[in-house]
């Protein structure tokens, strides 16, 4: 099943690392990147500042921005269609080699938030011991599992993931709780046993899907 991977990298290890730093106010959006060459990839991006003549001139002088066009302008936002080569082909295998879609990705002086697609758990998996082999300063955010629909999973069944859904809408997470684990039981028709275990292991699932990096449970 496709699997999505959430990670954080600093911006020398990514892209614009002198443009963010020279415009700290700016914030960069990926909203598609194509690559079709193993030296340099081509991102669609939107970018936000109060000082558009600044970023330009520091996209100018970036040495991963190769060429720059922009597309749109609306209020203090301007779209652009950039090729960035030099440093990123550390970057560039997770899309050439281990089969990864970026699907979003946000660039901010803090550093770079990436979400990208692949086929499966398993190619995730060779991308993960790959960037850390190449000494990637990696913080994973999450994986999680989307369906042939374009759902989001988190690792849960179906019926976990509407039953967790409805305990969130039921009120049942709040501080206080707006329905007791019982109330909530007799709204589902089911036991309150049947209902505490569904929830159990949904939340057990949600845990090892988004915040446990690696095989090693299913090695065990």
């Amino acid at each position: 099943m496709a699997t999505i991977f959430e990670f954080k990298v600093p911006t020398n290890e990514f892209a614009l690392e002198e443009t963010l730093i020279e415009c700290p106010d700016a914030v960069i959006e990926i909203e598609r990147v194509v690559a079709d060459n193993p030296n340099r990839i081509t991102p669609y991006v939107w970018a936000r500042t109060d000082d558009f003549a600044a970023l330009e001139a520091a996209f100018d002088d970036d040495p991963t921005v190769e060429d720059l066009t922009r597309l749109s302008e609306t209020g203090n936002e301007r779209s652009y269609q950039m090729t960035w080569a030099g440093t990123i082909d550390r970057i560039v295998p997770l899309l050439t080699e281990h089969e990864g879609t970026i699907t979003h990705a946000t660039g901010s002086a803090d550093g770079w938030s990436l979400r990208v697609l692949f086929p499966d758990r398993a190619v995730l998996s060779e991308t993960h011991d790959y960037l850390q082999e190449a000494g990637f300063s990696l913080t994973v955010e999450a994986i999680y599992e989307a369906t042939a629909d374009g759902h989001i999973q988190y690792g849960l069944t179906e019926t976990q993931r509407e039953t967790i859904v409805a305990a969130f809408e039921a009120g049942y997470f709040e501080v206080p709780g707006e329905v007791t684990m019982t109330e909530f039981a007799e709204q589902l028709g089911l036991s309150h046993q049947a209902v505490s275990e569904r929830l159990r292991r949904a939340t057990g699932n949600l845990v090892e899907s988004t915040l446990i990096v690696g095989d090693d449970k299913d090695e065990e």
